[in-house]
């Protein structure tokens, strides 16, 4: 089964993926749109809260497969000191924002947002499993400040769900020994701890407060003081209670969400306007129009109907794939000629929440995560107030595996249960209630990673006003992952070990087949980390025979530290998997692991040898592209192992147990193919952002990647090379040869100046002689060869760009390719690079040659065309002359010469 989570948006639905396996998609912000919104497999971007709920999601299952398939889830430095101004990436302006560290938020989030989220006071109440975990979320994310509240002591218990306590840390104040090691997380964020008790008047200081181990009563009174203030606080309660979860959001009477589901606006190319009453727009049909009735939409840069750009938001109705209408009569409007674009508005919304007290006997809605238990909320609503008033009664939990427990449980759900009027369970689930009840003491790690990435997630959604809010309640269980055989209630009494609270509800025997477990983690970034952690707080692989082995060739990167958290800055440089293992080791001593710097590929089946893979009795994938997973997709379906899948995209994320025998796996289904876009559509005439990345991805791997390659296999055997372009003899290895003798000739780079020479003139040949050439060729005014505009939509007529020292943009450019092209040839980069003064005087040096555009050039304008070269050339002729001059290229080299190819890191 498969699971896909959007954490930005509130519905979850079921869904058939191509191949006929099902997947659960959780949205968690906004109307469903089209059936392309599920996530893609192959795109991974990774958020703290995303992350965290991913991998609880796939460990939860690592205890016990056989119903796995039933759960849900550089350096930038200035050393002279001359300038104090230093450029990053970003857009250059000032910011607080450190850019190199929150890089993959601000691409989901955006700047204001997270500006917000920074200046954001957040008070997290109890700090168990649960806390802890939100906690860790949103220091991460980069809170302004954290308070911590508890008021009780670490117990040896609290081991199983909460990797910052050591056994060191038994007796202590939970608050308090938390700090410490939350603070290495982010020095950025103020991080305060509260031992005494809390006051509904201290609530005041925040701007969401988050509580998870708190009476209903007291939840009551906090949440109406919270939903009363001016302006009102975000209140959050929730709670795990063995494999039983819930969260109840309260973001005051009218709280406005700013963007409902953080997609960028849609847009469509106009292709023509009717002057009717309402008028049908119809847009180029090579891409789908995304408008839903009653979407705002604003026109630009049409031609002839130019009534239309005034700039006012318009109302659609009647939208189609390719076409819709306004809210507007355009019968005397001036005729339509050509262009034009249509963007969505996007509209704030105002959400109205329910105080807690309301909500409790009307709670509305319940958010599904299973629609195999679509009666399930309803259930778990009464069992968590007859947990509640068990603990008033009695002053503890009910204790596991105890009958009578349960029984005194299953009383109070039905006394509650029969003064209800309308919201009445007519079956009441004695079975349920009674896994519910042995395991309501027990905060079991998975359980609580999962629900701290969600309530992490809404903590950021309250701060902020982006994404849909959770409305109100949230219900999820995983009873499907307790053994198939009934429990021996003996065998879930505590050991006095610091699995006693995961022993509780899985037994004893249970836990040793964890303990002795072979695994294997298949990279170790934002979710290996997350995997880690959770393997090693369920004490998986830490016993004598047990082994974990974790592999990845990557090493650690300032971005690295806001998402993969096992790692702290004194760490960048290092190997992942090594760093990731000894911390893991910190959270528990007895995991045995291997840390292994090995990308796992055909070519190193030598060490991931046919011993390996059978000894081991599950894989965790931890990847980030998609040739990877299936690699490990089919060496688990030949050695017939359980395989647990998973991946993130910004705030959604999507989960994949493969079972031998029971489920799909992973390669058995594929996304359906993007639609590519024709050559000449990318090289001449995009016409939009996909193309532009596309082209942009296309000369990085050109230039960067694969003309040093093909330099350095020339160099290492000139003849067999010479001989191999010779046997092709098409434009493909004339195009090779030609790259390979600018490499080494004209445009060979032996200091750092000429390799600023050369991203100044690349800048040149990009942005403004390409498209002097290309309007040179097909004015504004051209048509084709039946009369029509040779500029009709799709196409859009370009500009120029002219070069300035003073727009940060283009500097930007040429710092970054510089850079990357003295990587290629090994030149050391001078810190001076990433002052602006200092690399616009560099530039200004550079002498561009004025262009003169000709007649006669060959533009490639048939979509069908799979290739840019000219045709009308003599292949072999070429070949044989550009073999020549490489030769003689050749003989002026320094002995053992060699470029760098780079491959493209995101």
């Amino acid at each position: 089964m498969e699971m896909n989570v959007n954490s930005s948006e509130l519905y979850m639905l079921p869904c058939k993926r191509a191949g006929g396996g099902e997947a659960v998609v959780l949205e968690v912000a906004g109307p469903i749109r089209s059936p392309e919104a599920s996530i893609k497999k192959h795109k991974i971007t990774d958020l703290p809260p995303i992350a965290s709920a991913t991998t609880a999601t796939t460990a939860a299952n690592t205890g016990n497969v056989r119903s796995a398939e039933k759960s849900a889830a550089s350096n930038s430095n200035n050393s002279n000191g001359a300038d104090s101004s230093i450029m990053g990436l970003g857009n250059g302006n000032p910011s607080d924002i450190d850019e190199d560290l929150h890089s993959r938020q601000l691409a989901v989030y955006g700047r204001e947002t997270m500006r917000r989220l920074f200046a954001s006071n957040i008070l997290i109440s109890g700090m168990q499993g649960l806390g802890a975990e939100i906690a860790k979320n949103l220091i991460l994310a980069g809170v302004k400040s954290v308070t911590l509240h508890d008021e009780g002591v670490v117990e040896l218990w609290d081991l199983s769900s909460n990797f910052i306590f050591s056994e060191d840390d038994v007796g202590k104040n939970r608050a308090l020994a938390s700090i410490q090691k939350l603070q290495e997380l982010n020095n950025a964020v103020a991080i305060s701890a509260l031992t005494t008790e809390l006051t509904k008047e201290k609530l005041s200081d925040f701007q969401a407060v988050v509580f998870t181990d708190i009476s209903l009563e007291k939840a009551v009174e906090f949440d109406d003081y919270c939903h009363n203030h001016q302006p009102p606080i975000a209140f959050i309660k929730s709670e795990v209670r063995g494999l039983f979860g819930n969260i109840f959001c309260d973001f005051g009477p009218e709280f406005t969400v700013f963007d409902v589901d953080g997609e960028e606006p849609h847009t469509g190319i106009i292709a023509s306007i009717s002057n009717d009453n309402p008028p049908l727009i119809s847009c180029v049909d090579d891409e789908r129009i995304e408008f839903q009735d009653g979407d705002l939409v604003v026109f630009s840069e049409v031609h002839g109907m130019t009534e239309l750009n005034d700039g006012k938001p318009r109302k659609v109705k009647n939208a189609r794939p390719y076409s819709f209408s306004i809210d507007e009569d355009t019968t005397n409007y001036s005729a339509y000629e050509k262009g034009g674009i249509v963007t969505q508005v996007k509209q704030p919304k105002i959400i109205n929440f329910k105080p807690l007290r309301e909500a409790l006997k009307d709670p509305g809605d319940f958010l599904l995560s299973d629609f195999s238990k679509f009666d399930r909320p309803p259930v778990l609503h009464l069992a968590f107030q007859a947990l509640d008033k068990f603990i008033q009664e009695l002053g503890r939990f009910p204790v596991a595996g105890s009958e009578e427990d349960a029984q005194k449980i299953i009383s109070l759900f039905t006394n509650i249960n029969d003064n209800l009027a309308d919201e009445r369970v007519e079956e009441i689930d004695h079975k349920l209630l009674c896994h519910f009840a042995f395991g309501a003491r027990a905060v079991l790690n998975p359980m609580a990673a999962m629900f701290g990435g969600i309530v992490g997630q809404e903590v950021v959604k309250a701060c902020s006003g982006k994404f849909h809010p959770l409305l109100q309640f949230f219900y999820f269980d995983s009873v499907e992952s307790l053994p198939s055989e009934p429990l021996d209630p003996r065998d879930l009494q505590p050991l006095n070990s610091r699995y006693d609270a995961q022993i509780s509800v899985f037994g004893s025997k249970l836990q040793k087949k964890l303990e002795e477990a072979k695994v294997f983690v298949v990279g170790s970034g934002a979710l290996g980390c997350e995997f880690l952690k959770n393997l090693a707080l369920m004490g998986v692989s830490c016993g004598n025979q047990g082994k974990l082995t974790i592999t990845d060739d990557d090493v650690i990167e300032k971005s690295n530290l806001s998402r993969q958290f096992l790692f702290r800055d004194w760490n960048i440089g290092q190997a992942k998997s090594t760093v990731a293992a000894s911390a893991a080791a910190l959270i528990n001593p007895h995991l045995n692991t291997e840390a292994l710097q090995i990308r796992a590929n055909p070519e190193t089946e030598n060490v991931f040898n046919d011993t390996f893979w059978e000894n081991l009795n599950v894989v965790v994938n931890a990847l980030d592209n998609v040739n990877a997973r299936l690699y490990i997709d089919q060496r688990c379906l030949y050695f017939q192992k359980p395989l647990l899948e998973s991946g993130t995209l910004g705030a959604k994320c999507n989960t994949q147990m493969v079972i031998p025998h029971l489920t799909e796996n992973y390669g058995a289904s594929r996304d359906p193919p993007e639609k590519q876009a024709p050559m000449c559509t990318v090289h001449s005439f995009p016409h939009n952002i996909d193309h532009c990345l596309t082209w942009a991805r296309s000369e990085f791997e050109g230039l960067l990647e694969k003309t040093p390659a093909e330099v350095n296999a020339y160099l290492t055997s000139p003849t067999e090379y010479a001989s191999a372009m010779k046997n092709a003899g098409d434009a493909q290895a004339r195009d090779n040869l030609d790259r390979v003798l600018e490499c080494l000739d004209k445009e060979r780079c032996e200091t750092f100046q000429d390799c600023i020479t050369w991203a100044r003139l690349r800048f040149e040949d990009y942005f403004a002689d390409r498209v002097k050439q290309l309007t040179f060729t097909f004015p504004e005014n051209a048509t084709t060869s039946n009369g029509t505009p040779f500029w009709s939509a799709p196409k859009r007529f370009p500009r120029p760009l002219q070069f300035s020292v003073d727009d940060l943009s283009h500097l930007q450019f040429l710092m970054a390719a510089s850079i990357l092209r003295a990587e290629t040839y090994g030149i050391p980069i001078p810190d001076w690079v990433k002052s602006p003064v200092k690399l616009a005087d560099a530039v200004n040096k550079v002498i561009v040659p004025d262009f003169q555009p000709k007649e006669n050039v060959k533009i490639e304008t048939d979509e069908k065309a799979t290739s840019m070269s000219t045709g009308s050339i003599d292949d072999a002729v070429v070949i044989n002359e550009l073999l020549q001059k490489l030769e003689k290229c050749q003989k002026q080299l320094p002995t053992g010469y060699k470029m760098n190819p780079i491959q493209f890191e995101k």
